[in-house]
């Protein structure tokens, strides 16, 4: 597991390789992360948006950005925390992911970044 905090925000990244495919006669290798943001500021906060640079051995890079994370803007009470799961394809057995939320504090009506730490994406099998 990986954890970062970041002003009162820790985020907490635990990973699963799926398996692989072909699509379009290319094998895709499926992870799957889980992340739990938890409030350990004083203050109210709402995840409003996500930024991912995920990267691949291949030197493929792939930007995702958008709103809220898989269609929710959760609101995050002092001391609670939200949990969801998603996953990404890679064109290699190994890879990373980070990136960042824009976080709104509800005291100071402020927006801020979170950190959302490095995380290594990476098969089993592949591993030496």
């Amino acid at each position: 597991m990986v954890q970062l905090v970041t002003r009162g925000i820790k985020i907490s990244v635990e990973t699963t390789y799926e398996g692989s495919f072909y699509r379009d006669y290319k094998i895709q290798y499926a992870f799957a992360y889980t992340i739990t943001i938890e409030n350990q500021s004083k203050d109210v906060v709402q995840l409003n948006s996500r930024h991912w640079d995920i990267y691949d051995a291949l030197n493929n890079i792939e930007i995702v950005k958008g709103e809220g994370v898989i269609g929710k803007t959760p609101v995050i009470q002092p001391g609670e925390s939200h949990t969801y799961s998603s996953g990404c394809l890679l064109s290699s057995p190994f890879g990373a992911m980070k990136g960042f939320y824009n976080m709104l504090n509800f005291s100071t009506n402020s927006i801020f970044k979170v950190t959302i730490p490095t995380f290594k994406l990476s098969a089993p099998f592949a591993i030496n």
